[in-house]
């Protein structure tokens, strides 16, 4: 086993701390009135206190209050309870949330990056419709997946596996990069030792860098920059416990078929294992495209 497959099956990463918010710089005054402007935000379904957010996910991750506001935020307008259109004014959200102007303004800007929200002069901020979102953005996704559509975001991610992840395979078995796959060959490994351990945690991340290296392999710099939704959707496929695909020996099996086919330089059966890997799942298979009669 190489070192990568050893550090990542005894590698354990804790959660780390969050700063308090007290020791942050407060807006200086105190309660605010009810806003009489027109369509302004009610922050009641928000949670008050951004200690309180228990997930956290890829692009916000370790980053303090300003990833957890720009988390809180991003699920609110997400999940629809700040609509489009809605204005987003920073001295309320400092107030309700209780962090800096810094924080507020940072927070906005990566929101913004992600079409969620727009910021004009003399109109201000205000929440995008979804047709402005970037729906590949890895936080939007869990957002989705985690939230009202959550049916509809996996639907869609697994509709787009069964588009990226094929063709994927197929390139990749014509390659013939030893490193390559001898480090997919090891993530096996690492899975084979994880469900035979009960290990969960160890499992989902050697089966989502299993698909990223396999992405990689297939040597198209635009199918690569998609790997990103494969991540996602392996983060969100699965039980919310465990956030990946199920452990089990018939997707461990189908994984080693991926290898043995693209160390045979076969593209049909790379191709073949994959799309057999995808219908492992009940509700994977589910959301399969039936062929159309024509």
């Amino acid at each position: 086993m190489s070192t990568l497959a050893h550090t990542m099956m005894t590698a354990r990463t804790a959660e780390a701390g969050l700063s308090a918010p007290a020791e942050l710089d407060r807006y200086p005054y105190g309660e605010a009135r009810p806003s009489d402007r027109l369509g302004a935000p009610s922050w009641d379904s928000g949670d008050g206190e951004l200690g309180r957010v228990g997930r956290r996910t890829a692009g916000s991750r370790g980053r303090g209050l300003h990833g957890q506001l720009v988390q809180q935020l991003g699920q609110m307008i997400v999940s629809g309870d700040l609509g489009a259109d809605r204005p987003l004014v920073p001295e309320e959200i400092g107030q309700r949330f209780e962090v800096s102007r810094t924080v507020v303004r940072e927070s906005l800007r990566v929101l913004e990056a992600k079409g969620l929200v727009s910021a004009r002069p003399n109109v201000g901020t205000r929440v995008r419709p979804v047709s402005d979102w970037n729906l590949l953005d890895p936080d939007i996704i869990e957002w989705r997946a985690f939230g009202p559509q959550r049916d509809d975001q996996r639907r869609e991610l697994a509709e787009l596996r069964w588009t990226i992840e094929p063709l994927a395979a197929r390139l990749a078995a014509g390659h013939g990069r030893e490193d390559m796959q001898q480090r997919i060959g090891d993530m096996v490994e690492i899975m084979g030792h994880a469900l035979a351990q009960g290990d969960a945690l160890t499992f989902s991340r050697a089966d989502a860098e299993f698909h990223s290296l396999l992405i990689q392999l297939a040597g198209n710099r635009m199918l690569e920059h998609l790997s990103g939704i494969v991540s996602a959707a392996l983060q969100v496929s699965g039980a919310p416990i465990t956030g990946c695909d199920r452990p089990s020996d018939a997707s461990l099996a189908h994984h080693g078929r991926i290898v043995d086919a693209l160390a045979n330089g076969d593209p049909i059966a790379a191709e073949t294992a994959v799309r057999q890997l995808l219908t492992v799942h009940p509700e994977v298979e589910r959301v399969v495209p039936a062929p159309r009669e024509h």
